[in-house]
Parts: structure tokens; sequence; C-alpha cells
């Protein structure tokens, strides 16, 4: 016979696993994974977050390679199941560096070698359409449940904006936003003002569109914000030599320290405020021109739009970045490695990080 104090406790454990599997937040990740490692990074976060439920992630740039590589790094982080959607046309483009002939192309690497999950190589026909993916995400899912991260171009998001209804839901996109969607959470502009690429290299008028026009929360990371938060090198140094994030960062930087645009957007995503972030405003809203600039506007009569500000230092901040990425890569590594082991710091040598 099972002891009552047995069942007593695996009912708790079970309770347990209930609550916080309840208390993960629901994640939609956008991005261009393309010309900046940091979105390889930001994925990793955001696969690897044990607050996290990662529900789908969306490419926003035209690529094979970055929604091939996409696939590639949620397969490595144990999410072989989750959908990716690419937005078309699709090429076969790659990123040059030929502006400071400094940095290298990452995706297609990534994509090759660590080819798996929903899109293995060769195969990137075969993603979802970004809005029906939205759309079929969005219906799925209990109301207000939902934070997207925009992290690159803004032309899906438009495309959920101005959709209609289909068979996975009779609202228009406005409305299927404004019932789901609690927060959107956007790497882009500068703050209070600014003109940065995400907001006005794809299709200024795509994103004035998706910011003047969204109808709800929206929450900004500003070029400013990411730029002086280095990572990336500890992570080279002292990574698995098979992590395909890892990999992008030598392939891409070649071992140097990257700035945090993106990984930093996710990781307000991910844990709020906290006591890494405080909002740079108490009120207004952000206005985009059709020519993909921005200012911030004071409007006593908006409270649910905010911009970003670090409560910690640039190095604090990047310091945990690192930390969290070793610990992810070397769980998926080992998933018996202990999480909370003290990582010996050492500095990597550039340009001769190795694979």
């Amino acid at each position: 016979m099972i002891p009552c104090s047995m069942f007593a406790t695996v009912a708790l454990v079970v309770a347990f696993l209930i609550q916080t599997a309840a208390a993960r937040k629901n994640l939609i990740l956008d991005t261009d994974i393309f010309s900046d490692c940091d979105d390889a990074a930001a994925l990793l976060l955001a696969a690897t977050s044990p607050d996290v439920k990662l529900l789908a992630v969306n490419v926003n740039s035209h690529s094979t390679y970055s929604a091939l590589a996409t696939s590639a790094i949620l397969a490595h982080y144990d999410h072989a199941h989750t959908p990716v959607g690419a937005r078309r046309p699709l090429t076969n483009d790659t990123f040059f560096d030929a502006k400071d002939f400094e940095l290298g192309e990452f995706a297609s690497k990534v994509a090759r070698h660590w080819s798996g999950g929903t899109l293995p190589w060769g195969t990137a026909e075969k993603a979802w359409d970004p809005i029906t993916l939205y759309r079929r995400t969005l219906a799925a899912s209990e109301d207000g449940s939902v934070s997207i991260v925009s992290l690159g171009f803004l032309d899906n998001l438009a495309g959920l904006l101005d959709s209609t209804a289909d068979d996975y839901s009779d609202l228009s996109g406005p409305d299927l936003i404004s019932a789901k969607v609690s927060e959107l959470v956007v790497m882009g502009g500068g703050y209070p003002s600014g003109y940065e690429f995400n907001f006005f290299a794809d299709d200024p008028s795509t994103t004035a569109h998706v910011i003047n026009d969204w109808p709800g929360r929206m929450v900004f990371s500003g070029f400013e914000l990411g730029q002086s938060v280095m990572s990336g090198d500890r992570f080279v140094a002292e990574g698995p030599p098979g992590d395909p994030v890892r990999a992008a960062y030598i392939y891409h930087s070649y071992g140097a320290p990257h700035p945090s645009w993106d990984p930093i957007t996710v990781l307000y995503a991910i844990r709020g405020l906290s006591d890494t972030f405080e909002y740079g405003n108490r009120r207004g809203y952000n206005h985009v021109e059709p020519d993909g600039t921005n200012a911030w506007v004071d409007d006593a009569n908006v409270r649910n739009q905010h911009w970003l500000r670090l409560k910690l230092g640039n190095d604090t901040v990047g310091a945990e970045l690192d930390r969290l990425y070793l610990e992810a890569a070397w769980v998926a590594d080992n998933p018996l490695v202990q999480a909370e082991m003290s990582w010996r710091s050492h500095r990597p040598i550039f340009p001769k990080a190795e694979l």
C-alpha cells in the first residue's frame, strides 16, 4: 500500500508545477537575426528562460538563412517544435559588412552546421506565413496573456495590425491584439528622440503605421540603451565549443564584445523592470514620422507607453547577460551541469577565438 503521505507529496509537487507553468510569461519573438549576432543571443534568452513559454518566432528579414538559423538555434535549446514564421519573399541574401569590414556573416553557417527544428537546412519555404502564425498563436492564447518582442523591422507586425478575420479568429487585427496582447516591447528608435536603423532602414512608413496605430501597451528599448552594454566575449571564452550562439559571436564579431541591443530588450520582456530597468517617462507616447524619425510626445492622457533606462551600470548588465548565456549554453550542452556553478573568468584573445 502506498502511504498517504506520498500521495500528499505528489499532489503538492503537481500543484507546484501547475502554478509554475501558469506563472510563465507567454512570448512571441519577432527578429531579423541577420546583420547582428545579438539577435541570436536574444533568441537564446527567450528559449532558455524558466520564466518564459516561447510560443512562436517570426523572422522579419527576407533571408532564408535567417529562418533556418532561427530553427537551428531553437532546436539546440530544446525548442525543436516551436513554429517559425518567415517574411516573404524569401531570398538567399547574406550579410556583408561593406561599411567597416569588421563584422562577418553568421546566419548561413549556424543554419548549415546546426541544422534542425521545424526548418532543417534547405526547407525555409516551409516556414509559416508570419501573419498567419501570429493570428493562430494569439487566437489560441488566453486573453491578455501574450507579450510580443520586436527585434528588427516591423513589417510582420504591420501585417498583423492590418489583418482581418480568418479561420483562427473572427476578430480584426486591432481587436485581436487588444484582446490577447498584454505588451509590445520594441527595440527601435532613440529616446527621447532619434533616428535609428530598425525604424528607418526597411520601410519607415510601415514603422510609423505600427508605432502610431498600435492599440495597446508599448515599451521601447532605444538604441542608446544597449549600445554601451557589451556582452558576448566571456561567452566566447568560456562557453561550450558546440554552442550555435557562441559560434554566431565568433563568426560575426571574432570573439570581441558586442553591443547588447536585442538581449537587453528580451531581458526586460522576461523580468520587467525588476532592479535593472526604470521608465524614462511617466506619460506621453512615441510618435514616428514617415521617414522613421521618432520623438516622444508629452501627453498627460497617455500612460501605457514607456521608454526604458538602466538603473544599473553598463558593465553590470553586460556581465549578467554573459552569465545567462553561459548558464544556458552549458546546461544545453550537458543537462546535468550545475547551473549555479562559479564560472572562472578569463578574457579571450581577439580575433583568434576558436569554435
